[in-house]
């Protein structure tokens, strides 16, 4: 067994989408190839409706699939295929656009006006960007959770841990996505298949993800005054940990405990052209979606 290596920390950056959502992006709409096959990871949590409520109205989507989580408050969505439904609290939205759908999706607070989520981009590989658009709606109640002995809780959405399958089914990718709660002080080793790329977004709590080189704590090159090159970094709020290769992943909770997305899938390792919402292999592509958008035949499917 190897631990990954962590090859990189970067925090999330505020941004905004949509209709003027105020969100923090951890990856995306740059050089994605160390996430293939994710091109972009977005945190939407506010406590604050005004910077969320006016939503993410009608926009298209090819070639992709788009995955919302939402830890607070209510997302409501619609297509041009006619479904309509809302997603709570611990639910999940696995869409396929395949070959194209035009969709809006309007958050809502909680009773407090929180609201708090993510939404993963996957890409698709060729031979299915032009596939019927299917949805996966995922209640919370069908998510499995498994808690080991020492407290430690893994929600498993997507793909296979500890003996439990995630009721999302039928990716290409072949996914693993996982939300994990570690309590405080405890030390845990999970599983990452090799071929797999992988990162870590952490939302609660702090901690420290172990390098291969450095079995407590994640080491980084830092000059310092004295000569010093190496200093220990800990990873906190919205952080995001890139992985490199390797077949387990090993973090140390710090006081508060730790919470985080873990997410992996085998890269595609096709060309992406990527505009906005609409991800293909060739401008020619690209070209051809964004003709078909100006003269009303995009939607393949109804």
């Amino acid at each position: 067994m190897s631990i990954r290596p962590v090859k990189r920390i970067v925090q999330s950056q505020p941004t905004v989408e949509g209709a003027g959502v105020k969100l923090r992006r951890a990856f995306g709409f740059g050089n994605t190839g160390d996430f293939d096959p994710f091109l972009l990871l977005d945190d939407f949590r506010n406590d604050r409706p005004e910077d969320y409520r006016a939503g993410f109205p009608w926009h298209p989507h090819r070639g992709i699939e788009t995955i919302t989580y939402v830890l607070a408050g209510t997302v409501d969505h619609g297509d041009s295929l006619g479904n309509r439904g809302t997603l709570g609290v611990g639910d999940v939205q696995w869409m396929t656009a395949g070959s194209g759908i035009l969709h809006q999706e309007m958050p809502q607070g909680d009773a407090h006006g929180r609201m708090h989520g993510f939404q993963l981009w996957a890409n698709l590989p060729s031979r299915l960007k032009m596939t019927q658009p299917r949805y996966q709606d995922i209640p919370a109640t069908e998510i499995p959770e498994v808690i080991d002995d020492d407290g430690t809780a893994v929600r498993i959405i997507c793909g296979d841990f500890w003996g439990r399958r995630g009721p999302v089914d039928g990716i290409a990718a072949e996914p693993r996505y996982l939300d994990i709660k570690v309590p405080p002080r405890c030390r845990k080793t999970l599983p990452v298949e090799t071929p797999r790329h992988a990162f870590a977004y952490v939302f609660e709590g702090s901690g420290t993800f172990s390098d291969a080189s450095s079995p407590f704590g994640v080491l980084t090159e830092k000059e310092t005054a004295t000569g010093e090159t190496m200093v220990r970094e800990r990873t906190g709020n919205r952080s995001l940990v890139l992985f490199d290769s390797g077949d387990e992943v090993t973090v140390e909770a710090g006081d508060e405990g730790l919470r985080f997305l873990l997410v992996s899938g085998k890269p595609i390792e096709e060309p992406v052209a990527w505009y906005g919402p609409i991800v293909m292999n060739t401008q020619a592509e690209l070209r051809q979606a964004v003709a078909e958008l100006n003269n009303g035949t995009f939607i393949k499917h109804r």
